[in-house]
């Protein structure tokens, strides 16, 4: 059963009329991770924004994105604006842009999870706090009440995965979240989003130039190179019998994870470390 179905996606810039994604189509199973893979400018970022209309002003986008059946290019704003978060929760690369910068961290969570689903404060700080222990983030409360500048990459990443653990969404989508990321937060943010899936038992996408992560967690890769899909299949069959040149380029420059990584995952992370 597929959760998510895209045929045709087709996104360009309105002014120029440069085509940037060029008639993709593909699928994300239930229970399932999809990565999406290849290198800065390939149409990554922006086939993931268009699945819930997150691009910028000047792209436009065509094409069908069903969601469980509902095509969501066709769904008024507010319509649509009321799955983000509670059935399709997105993590960005960056998560200082995911928050106001204006406004302590807690009332981003609160406004996000009240809007959801009507709790009163006392249930979301519950909520956030489990949430946020579960991540291992210390002291949820202090880091609620703490502006978005005043915490690391690291840790507002997983504030991030901890959000979507309490509004439990059908499918996250993960845009390069360890991009921006020490060795040390990117081995604990792919942690907690392996974590996350198993908590939930939802649908993933995964977008990632770094192909030992998605060995890691993924099931099933899309590999993008100039806005096309040259590539597609599970994790072992494209990683161990590529056929796209380009696909075979990536594995053997990319799918090695650095040394400090890999001591990380043979090893775990100790406590004083976190």
């Amino acid at each position: 059963m597929n959760i998510l179905e895209v045929e045709h996606l087709k996104v360009w810039e309105a002014g120029s009329g440069k085509s940037i994604v060029h008639e993709s189509s593909f699928d994300v199973r239930a229970g399932r991770c999809l990565a999406i893979v290849g290198e800065s400018g390939s149409g990554k970022s922006v086939t993931c924004r268009s699945i819930v209309r997150l691009n910028k002003s000047s792209l436009r986008q065509s094409g069908a994105i069903r969601f469980k059946g509902e095509d969501l290019n066709a769904l008024p704003f507010k319509a649509l604006r009321n799955k983000r978060g509670r059935q399709i929760c997105m993590i960005l690369q960056n998560g200082m842009s995911a928050f106001d910068p204006s406004c302590a961290v807690g009332v981003h969570l609160r406004e996000t999870l009240k809007r959801h689903y009507g709790w009163g404060r006392g249930e979301i700080e519950a909520r956030m706090i489990s949430a946020m222990e579960s991540v291992r983030l210390k002291n949820p409360l202090d880091v609620m009440n703490s502006y978005p500048y005043q915490l690391s990459g690291g840790m507002l990443q997983r504030v991030m995965i901890a959000l979507a653990l309490a509004l439990e969404p059908d499918l996250v989508i993960a845009d390069e979240p360890t991009t921006a990321l020490d060795t040390l937060s990117q081995f604990e943010v792919v942690e907690q989003l392996i974590g996350l899936r198993e908590r939930l038992g939802g649908s993933m996408i995964f977008v990632s130039h770094d192909l030992g992560v998605v060995r890691r967690i993924a099931d099933d890769v899309l590999v993008m190179k100039n806005g096309e899909i040259v590539e597609r299949g599970g994790v072992s069959s494209v990683f161990e019998q590529a056929r796209h040149p380009y696909t075979q380029y990536l594995i053997s420059t990319r799918s090695e994870l650095g040394a400090g990584f890999k001591t990380l995952m043979k090893g775990g992370v100790s406590d004083a470390q976190r």
